[in-house]
Formats: C-alpha cells, sequence, structure tokens
C-alpha cells in the first residue's frame, strides 16, 4: 500500500474504534459506532482498496479528477468513494479526505453523542 501512515491516522482521531470484518476482509474505522473508513484486502491479503464517505458533489469531482478514485465499493455510490491503496492520489489528498469523512460522519451523530465522542 502507498499510504502506509493512514491506518495510524485513521485511528488515532478522537473517539476512533476500529475492527476486522473477516468476511469481507476489511479493516473498518467508526467513529460513535459509524464506519467512516475501511482498508479493503484484495483476493492476495494485501490492501487493495480505501473507501472513504464525502460530500456527494465533492466525491463526483474527486473521481473525475483521479483515475484512481472509484465509487464506493460495495457501498452507497453517491456517499462513497473508494481510492486504490496503490494509486497516485497524493498523500495530502488522502489525509483531506480522511479528515472530511471522519468529520462528516460525526457530524451526522446526535448532538449528544458528538460531545461524548470529543470528550466535552
Amino acid at each position: 500500500m502507498k499510504y502506509p501512515w493512514l491506518y495510524e491516522e485513521l485511528a488515532q482521531k478522537p473517539g476512533v474504534t476500529q475492527d476486522f470484518k473477516e468476511e469481507w476482509q476489511w479493516t473498518r474505522f467508526l467513529v460513535g459506532g459509524k464506519m467512516f473508513a475501511a482498508i479493503c484486502k484484495g483476493e492476495d491479503g494485501a490492501d487493495a482498496l480505501i473507501t472513504l464517505k464525502l460530500d456527494p458533489a465533492e466525491g463526483r469531482f474527486f473521481r473525475e479528477q483521479y483515475e484512481d478514485i472509484l465509487p464506493g465499493y460495495y457501498m452507497n455510490k453517491e456517499h462513497w468513494n473508494s481510492l486504490r491503496a496503490d494509486g497516485q492520489v497524493p498523500d495530502s489528498l488522502v489525509r483531506e479526505m480522511a479528515e472530511k469523512s471522519y468529520r462528516l460522519v460525526l457530524s451526522g451523530l446526535p448532538k449528544k453523542k458528538q460531545k461524548e465522542v470529543l470528550g466535552e
């Protein structure tokens, strides 16, 4: 995977938990019990796709700009986007997309849950 730092970056965000869904071969990152990112393994066991949630218009824009950003793999194609883990998307954009995905899912939680997650 071209973005080996991503596991740690996703896991260190406030309130994040992670698990591995054996049947899907996905490492999922959740905030408040809701998934905001997944790193999906291919048939060879190597990381193949990174799946993130984005505003639909922004997701479409990024898919038009980068051939390595695709509609979400096994996810709602309007809200989720998958990046090839060995692709050519700049690190800075992957970081930005991961942060936006986290913030989008966090903002969708009830206010009480948001404060709990953020330790307020």
